[in-house]
């Protein structure tokens, strides 16, 4: 049984509103991977709006926890993927950057715009491999450097190639979370380049995060945060059997909206986030 069903039986089951309720939902939304805190404030605000409005059904409680949940969620503007826009994706390794970037590429051609793809996880040469791999079927071009290079030089090529174009950057980078102070000061000096090579660009600093992996995605985001100023979310495999309250702990908790949803390997399973649509399928409407 999945959360979302678990979540729904719950409030089928009771029907009568009580005290019970409310502490149960709190365990509940907490084992839904939502922060402690959070769980028992959300409980605590729904609690007191219930009896101020004299519910009584543990259906209608459902209702105004939807409209709650949604609430706490960020949202974010819709991307223009202006020209020379650099896109910086971040993540931990494994998370599905390098197929995002190829999905966002895909997006940026179905709008009429021109992707380019910096291979920037020089770490990985099966990175780079991957990502000129996606470049090849989509008719992108791809810059990348020797495995081992400097990955704020791929960064500076790629606005240099992108420069006087329509191009928009789209960069891989690594995510080595056991040498995070190595990660840190790498990211850092990316944002640097970025900063002093294209000052007046769109600038999009968004993390990638593995929906199935829990809370262990807030403090990914902690660290990845404290390295550059992050701006939005994509939240990868959000078609397995991730329970999703860490999305509501990132916006509460780190202000960081989810601007993507992906929910496959193809180019095309990406969609923009919606807080509503995202608030009622948790709760089992």
């Amino acid at each position: 049984m999945t959360f979302t069903e678990k979540l729904k039986n719950f409030f089928g089951i009771k029907k009568i509103v009580s005290a019970e309720l409310f502490e149960e939902l709190t365990d509940l939304l907490v084992e839904g991977d939502f922060g402690p805190a959070e769980a028992f404030k959300i409980t605590e605000e729904l609690e007191t709006l219930c009896k101020k409005e004299r519910i009584g059904d543990g259906e209608a409680v459902r209702q105004r926890l939807s409209g709650m949940l949604e609430n706490m969620l960020i949202t974010p503007q819709t991307p223009d993927f202006r020209a020379g826009a650099v896109i910086l994706l971040l993540g931990i390794n494994g998370v599905g950057k390098t197929t995002t970037a190829a999905k966002l590429a895909r997006m940026c051609l179905d709008k009429g715009k021109t992707p380019v793809l910096a291979a920037a996880d020089t770490f990985r040469a099966a990175a780079i491999d991957q990502l000129e791999i996606h470049g090849e079927r989509l008719g992108a071009r791809v810059v990348a450097h020797q495995r081992g290079g400097n990955p704020a030089a791929v960064i500076y090529d790629a606005i240099e190639a992108a420069t006087g174009t329509d191009g928009i950057i789209i960069a891989d980078t690594a995510g080595r979370m056991h040498t995070k102070s190595a990660l840190v000061e790498e990211l850092k000096k990316i944002d640097r380049v970025v900063e002093s090579k294209a000052p007046d660009a769109q600038y999009l600093k968004w993390l990638i995060l593995d929906a199935t992996t829990g809370r262990n995605a807030v403090s990914q985001a902690e660290v990845f945060k404290e390295a550059v100023a992050i701006n939005g979310v994509i939240l990868t495999k959000a078609d397995s059997s991730a329970k999703g309250g860490v999305v509501f702990s990132l916006s509460a908790s780190l202000k960081l909206p989810v601007v993507f949803v992906c929910n496959g390997e193809k180019y095309g399973d990406i969609a923009l986030f919606n807080s509503k649509a995202y608030a009622r399928t948790f709760v089992g409407l």
